[in-house]
């Protein structure tokens, strides 16, 4: 749905030397903008800092995997825990020059190999998975693949003797609704349909090999999790097209069994890893769409079988796209039947899960405005109600963002050492570093129990200005969100307030390095001398699964009046301008944007990216229909009241805002008819209004020129009309 427009770290927003768009600009007026080589040097000064990318302890707790930034790319670095000046590359590259695109790293259970995926057998081009054994024992890295397609997410089975991943074979782009879509040609929604599937690589093969899917060819595999045994796997998983149908996913399970590879003869092509007799159809656990209660009509993510085998935790809620998970931790048996409900009424935002033992789990997820630890113990018989009677206890709790802000936890623990987490985190004043943390006292940063383990960013100081976490009420409910002020803040001064609004709805902003609400940086704001208000109203995750559910049928109305009441909590606080207040946003922060601009006058300038201006039309244009039930409770075809109700087209002649518009010309999730449609209103009623269409961009744009000049374009628009 409404992803907060990048998932990747901001610091790669401005990696490229400011250029003018290539984009279709339509409606441009000439007027007053901010000097460009001013705009250049402020969002130079912004990319600094060393890329830290995915981070993971072996089981044993004794070695450390990370992707760090060189140079020339990324590569992959082990090193013994606690000393990572002692790292080796661990790479598929034939020379010590040769820089691969490496990564989704997965430890064997025995800690003694790291599996990986590379393009070194096709540089810029096929990924393929290949295992590299580390440690004294170490041996040449090994490719295991030979693979034509998509591939992500490796996991080991528990056993050790293979790898399961997830594989769209013979895919033209990337799986899921962020990538640019194909254009539309042939017969729509059947042909050229990409499916993902599981496949399995086993460990032992002489020679790359083509693996045959596990899974069948009319099911789209999300997310999926090896069985204790290693002979089943739990998946999430829809009828395609994969990209819509990931709001009305079914928990199954499904038995894997796999035969030993054959050998090719001279000349031959690589063999295939054929599944036997133990292989079986897949069966349906869960269906949400089916089930009673509270979880009825909703989506489910991460599985995680218990080490008994008996259960499958999973997170269930209201959510956005794939990946960007939050909900209440739930509990279904194996073998199917009612599902419990873990964390009921928890006022927080449970986001990945690690059983540790059958008897109690740990629980990432989102406080407020922080990340933390929560250890739950299932007393009693784990498929009752009476289960649901334990809160859990905080563990540690982190100011800031872990991992990359997909809102999965992205913590790794030692299997052997169930008290031992480490993560990357950062914070808006911090860089993302490497952390290690036991369960003893902790608090973060450098507090008893946390000990920073890398010092890749140690002199990198902030090039904006200073952050504060917010809370306020609105309509009874207590609404979190953060205020960057500006550079070189002087309260004798006034000041212009940019309001961004993150996308979603189910998301958050938390602090984070360099940090934004979507495609725009609230960093480059504030060090061009705005406060920048990035709150997180109704809608959102962090205050528990009722506040997220808060907007269903209501989107703009009750979500806005927490936002402007935001604004008045800042306006009391800080010296600024109440005559210079504009507000922007990507993905549901779009719609956000172009509906508030119909609804108040309060703001002087707005910029919308990739929004939804009419729901009604939107419903017949996007990829991604199947979200929609659920927040609004029925089709457009059944009941169009409750889209117009929340339409910016519908209350357009309200619209007195100057409105810059920004979109990919292949979004599916937020497509550019949308923009045009608002543009083309602002137009006639003749409000200040200019569209840029990006050519060949999805919803998350990919191409640094195009993204370097999003922030140029809106820069320029906030100067011009709130100068």
């Amino acid at each position: 749905m409404f992803l907060p427009f990048l998932r990747k770290s901001l610091t790669a927003l401005f990696a490229a030397v400011l250029l003018l768009c290539p984009g279709f600009a339509v409606g441009a007026q000439d007027s007053q903008t901010v000097s460009h080589e001013h705009i250049d040097e402020v969002l130079s000064s912004i990319d600094r800092g060393h890329f830290i990318g995915q981070v993971t302890i072996s089981p044993d707790g004794k070695r450390l995997a990370w992707i760090q930034g060189t140079r020339g790319g990324q590569e992959i670095r082990v090193a013994p825990l606690g000393d990572l000046d002692q790292s080796e590359r661990i790479t598929a590259a034939a020379t010590a020059e040769q820089h691969c695109s490496e990564g989704e790293l997965t430890w064997s259970p025995d800690s003694t190999s790291l599996a990986f995926f590379s393009d070194c057998a096709d540089p810029g081009g096929q990924t393929d998975l290949y295992l590299a054994r580390v440690g004294p024992d170490g041996s040449p890295t090994q490719r295991l693949t030979e693979l034509k397609g998509y591939v992500e997410a490796p996991a080991f089975s528990p056993d050790g003797n293979a790898i399961a991943f997830l594989y769209v074979a013979g895919a033209t782009r990337p799986a899921g609704a962020l990538a640019a879509m194909k254009p539309p040609s042939g017969v729509i929604g059947e042909d050229g349909v990409e499916i993902q599937r599981v496949a399995i690589a086993r460990v032992d093969v002489t020679q790359p090999v083509t693996p045959t899917p596990a899974t069948p060819a009319n099911l789209h595999i999300y997310e999926f999790d090896w069985s204790p045994d290693s002979k089943s796997l739990a998946y999430i998983a829809a009828d395609p097209p994969g990209e819509s149908n990931w709001w009305v996913a079914k928990l199954f399970t499904q038995a894997v069994g796999l035969s030993k590879p054959v050998k090719p003869g001279p000349g031959s092509q690589p063999s295939t890893l054929l599944f036997t007799d133990e292989t079986g159809a897949p069966k349906a656990v869960l269906d949400p769409q089916t089930v009673s209660g509270p979880l009825h009509g909703l989506q489910i993510a991460v599985p995680r079988w218990s080490p008994d085998g008996k259960a499958i935790a999973f997170i269930g809620g209201l959510m956005s796209d794939q990946g960007v998970t939050g909900g209440d931790v739930w509990i279904v048996s194996a073998a199917g039947g009612e599902p419990h409900d873990l964390t009921p009424q928890r006022p927080s935002s449970p986001a990945w899960i690690a059983w540790d033992g059958n008897e109690q789990m740990y629980v990432s997820e989102l406080a407020g405005g922080n990340y933390q630890l929560v250890l739950l113990r299932l007393p009693g018989d784990r498929n009752s109600d009476s289960v649901s009677t334990n809160h859990g206890a905080v563990l540690f709790s982190i100011p800031g963002l872990v991992g990359d802000g997909r809102l999965e936890g992205s913590l790794s623990s030692a299997a052997a050492l169930h008290s031992l987490f480490v993560f990357r985190a950062s914070t808006f004043d911090h860089p993302m570093e490497i952390y290690e943390a036991t369960l003893e006292g902790l608090k973060f940063p450098g507090q008893e129990g946390v000990t920073q383990l890398s010092h890749f960013n140690d002199g990198v100081e902030p090039a904006w200005g200073k952050s504060v976490s917010l809370d306020w009420s609105s309509d009874g409910f207590n609404v979190q969100g953060w205020l960057m002020l500006p550079k070189d803040y002087d309260a004798r001064k006034k000041y212009p307030l940019i309001v961004e609004v993150h996308g979603g709805p189910a998301s958050a902003v938390v602090a984070h390095w360099a940090g934004g609400a979507g495609g725009f940086s609230a960093a480059a704001f504030s060090a061009l001398g705005y406060f920048v208000l990035m709150p997180n109203p109704r809608g959102s995750y962090g205050q528990g699964e009722a506040f997220t559910e808060a907007n269903r049928k209501d989107f703009g109305y009750g979500d806005l009046r927490d936002i402007l009441a935001g604004v008045d909590t800042v306006l009391k606080k800080y010296p600024i301008d109440p005559g210079r207040v504009g507000i922007s946003g990507w993905s549901y922060g779009g719609f956000m944007t172009m509906f508030a601009v119909t609804q108040t006058q309060r703001f002087k300038a707005a910029v919308a990216g990739a929004g939804i201006s009419d729901w009604l039309s939107y419903y017949g244009e996007n990829s991604i229909d199947q979200w929609m039930i659920p927040y609004f409770g029925a089709s457009v075809y059944d009941d169009p009241q409750v889209y117009a109700r929340s339409s910016a087209i519908t209350f357009i002649k309200q619209a007195h805002t100057p409105t810059l518009a920004v979109v990919g010309d292949r979004d599916g999730e937020c497509p550019a008819p949308q923009s045009f449609e608002f543009w083309h209103a602002l137009r006639d009623l003749h409000v200040p209004a200019e569209l840029v269409v990006y050519p060949n961009e999805g919803h998350g744009f990919v191409d640094p020129v195009h993204r370097n000049d999003v922030m140029e374009r809106a820069v320029d628009w906030f100067a011009r009309y709130m100068p």
